[in-house]
Parts: structure tokens; C-alpha cells; sequence
């Protein structure tokens, strides 16, 4: 909820709002793509959709990140992001890693 505020509150130049829909559908998916690995019908499929999750955590914190260099938008909320998403990103890429070497037992 808070990327779709930081979102919704940035300014409505054109720049602004392209980085903003990129920033918005990366960070979105997350959370969708998590709840379907939660529902995988295999390890295997857990394992791929984990992987989606884990490549959507990442282009979440390269659009943060480059809000976070041209200084765009609230800088406590935009910090506090770029935070989640790296923290994210740690916890999925461990989780992949993990239901990886599950698979191979």
C-alpha cells in the first residue's frame, strides 16, 4: 500500500509519471506473484514463480533507486522503500535458494 501512495502523491510532470507507472507495476507484482507461489501446484512451479517474485523485487529497487538519485518524490517514504525492497529481495532470493536445494534432496 505504501508504494501505491508514494505513487499516487508524486507530481504529475512526464517523467515523473512513467517512472512512477514502472515503479508501481514492479512493486505491485510482488505481492501478486508471491500469493501465486503460495498456490503452486509443484515444487517446481513454486520454485519458477519465487523466481518471478525475486526479478520483480529487483527491478523494484532499480526504479527506487533511481527515484532515490533524481530525488523524486517524499524522501522518508521513498528511503523507507528502497529499504523494503532490498530486504525483499534478500528474503525471496534466499527463499528460492533454499526450495532449490530442497528440490535436489
Amino acid at each position: 500500500m505504501r508504494i501505491i501512495r508514494f505513487v499516487g502523491a508524486l507530481s504529475r510532470e512526464r517523467t515523473t509519471q512513467v517512472l512512477g507507472t514502472q515503479l508501481l507495476k514492479a512493486g505491485t507484482s510482488i505481492g501478486a506473484n508471491y500469493r501465486e507461489a503460495n498456490r503452486a501446484e509443484s515444487r517446481d512451479d513454486f520454485i519458477h514463480k519465487v523466481g518471478i517474485v525475486e526479478k520483480e523485487a529487483a527491478e523494484t529497487q532499480y526504479w527506487l533507486e533511481l527515484f532515490e538519485e533524481a530525488r523524486i518524490g517524499n524522501e522518508t517514504d521513498r528511503k523507507w522503500l528502497l529499504q523494503e525492497a532490498t530486504e525483499l529481495l534478500a528474503i525471496f532470493t534466499r527463499i528460492g535458494k533454499t526450495a532449490k536445494a530442497r528440490r535436489s534432496r
